[in-house]
């Protein structure tokens, strides 16, 4: 399935981009979110371990999962990877914030 996500790990694989320009465009992207709201019980945690999970999402975070699972980009790759998207993501929630730095 082709996505901006997909295409960007094709470019890193044939070489025409390089591992931190792909990091670099996963930092500057946005990412789509889950939308189930947070379990905060035992009970609500128990009862979402039954359900079926997420669908999956093109464009997301799920692509680098999946690239990752069919051995497109290494464990080292996608560790680097998984840290700019958690990058996009802070950075993301800061803004939504009001751009406040208290943590």
């Amino acid at each position: 399935m082709s996505s901006e996500v997909n295409d960007l790990i094709d470019a890193l694989r044939n070489g025409s981009m390089s591992l931190e320009e792909v990091a670099d465009r996963f930092r500057s992207r946005s990412w789509p979110r889950r939308s189930a709201p947070p379990r905060t019980t035992y009970i609500d945690l128990a009862a979402a371990a039954q359900q079926d999970p997420d669908v999956y999402r093109p464009g997301s975070f799920d692509d680098v999962a999946a690239a990752h699972q069919a051995g497109r980009i290494t464990d080292d790759e996608y560790v680097v990877l998984s840290e700019a998207v958690a990058d996009s993501k802070r950075a993301e929630d800061q803004r939504n914030a009001g751009g406040s730095s208290e943590q």
